[in-house]
């Protein structure tokens, strides 16, 4: 392919990941709510459209429509820049993420990831830590006490929980030798890294959540404590910039644990499938689609069902249990390394 055919591929590629995620982060919150009324014995949202369906389209409206309040005492150009951080960071991780082995389209041969790096696990790494930038510009520049305490923890709780991440994530390297994430999935066609490195898979996952700031480590919005935390000061479509936020990083979160642990696109006993070229690509796809809702669906079964931690709990697992559950992981994938070569 010539430069303007990767060009107008990786821009047709960008189009159409950025269409599905805005999709798809409308629709989770929908299905957040369905599945709060379910846990809760409710009804939910049930009134715009057949069963609700039209909820999201409701509520982005609605959000365009209402005043945009600044504080007196806010610093303007960092309360306006804050959220659009939130969304950079959110959708620009997506870049890396495959979703299916390559295919050939026209006689084109496209692989299913919009950027194909070598150090994609690096740089999904990099943008998810510079997300807490924009939950403490937030709080720093609203002059609330409230936003300034919720980004003051966005902070610690960063530190605590994101060396056991990398930790965790350093037993998937080691055996898949590469930090390419095709490469990573690739590793786990015949064995699934939740099952070679359980506590490195629970580690991961129990990071997810802090990373994502859901419950029960949603401590940076705590709306009892702090009103709604770091964006206590916000409305109109910031507020709904730093809402789309959120649940773009779950839908990123729930694609990282399907690429690290869960073995991406690849399908349970797919051998003995009897599926080939097409179709078993289509099942491929639809596989990690399927490992990815079920995920999302934890995330928010998690937070209807688990309380809030105490900010000093918090601390405590992040240092005194995940933090040494994840060396031990390493050691723990470095001997399996050394016993079965």
């Amino acid at each position: 392919m010539n430069i303007t055919e990767i060009i107008i591929i990786s821009l047709i590629k960008i189009v159409i990941v950025l269409g599905i995620t805005l999709i798809t982060v409308a629709y989770l919150v929908y299905f957040e709510r369905k599945i709060a009324a379910w846990a809760q014995n409710r009804i939910g949202p049930n009134r715009v459209g057949w069963q609700g369906i039209l909820q999201p389209f409701a509520d982005v409206f609605k959000l365009l429509l209402k005043e945009d309040i600044v504080p007196e005492r806010a610093n303007k150009i960092v309360h306006a820049i804050a959220p659009m951080i939130a969304l950079f960071v959110a959708f620009t991780t997506y870049a890396v993420i495959p979703i299916g082995p390559n295919v050939n389209i026209f006689g084109y041969d496209i692989s299913l990831v919009v950027a194909d790096v070598n150090m994609g696990v690096l740089y999904v790494l990099a943008l998810t830590s510079l997300g807490v930038y924009a939950i403490t510009f937030a709080g720093w520049s609203s002059g609330s006490k409230y936003s300034l305490l919720g980004g003051i923890r966005s902070s610690a709780q960063m530190i605590s929980y994101e060396i056991s991440m990398g930790f965790s994530i350093g037993g998937v390297l080691l055996l898949a030798e590469s930090l390419r994430p095709i490469d990573i999935v690739n590793s786990q066609a015949n064995l699934w890294n939740a099952i070679v490195q359980p506590i490195g898979f629970i580690t991961f996952v129990v990071s997810a959540f802090a990373e994502t700031n859901r419950l029960p480590f949603d401590l940076p919005e705590a709306e009892p404590e702090l009103v709604g935390g770091f964006h206590t000061e916000y409305s109109s479509m910031k507020f709904a910039g730093f809402f789309l936020a959120e649940y773009a990083n779950m839908v990123i979160a729930s694609a990282m644990i399907v690429t690290l642990y869960l073995g991406g696109w690849h399908l349970p006993f797919e051998q003995s499938l009897g599926l080939s070229g097409t179709w078993l690509t289509v099942a491929q796809i639809a596989s990690f689609f399927v490992k990815m809702g079920a995920m999302l669906f934890f995330f928010i079964w998690v937070r209807w069902s688990i309380p809030r931690f105490r900010y000093d709990q918090l601390m405590n697992l992040g240092w005194k249990v995940m933090f040494p559950l994840s060396l031990i992981n390493i050691i723990w994938v470095a001997a399996i390394i050394m016993i079965f070569n």
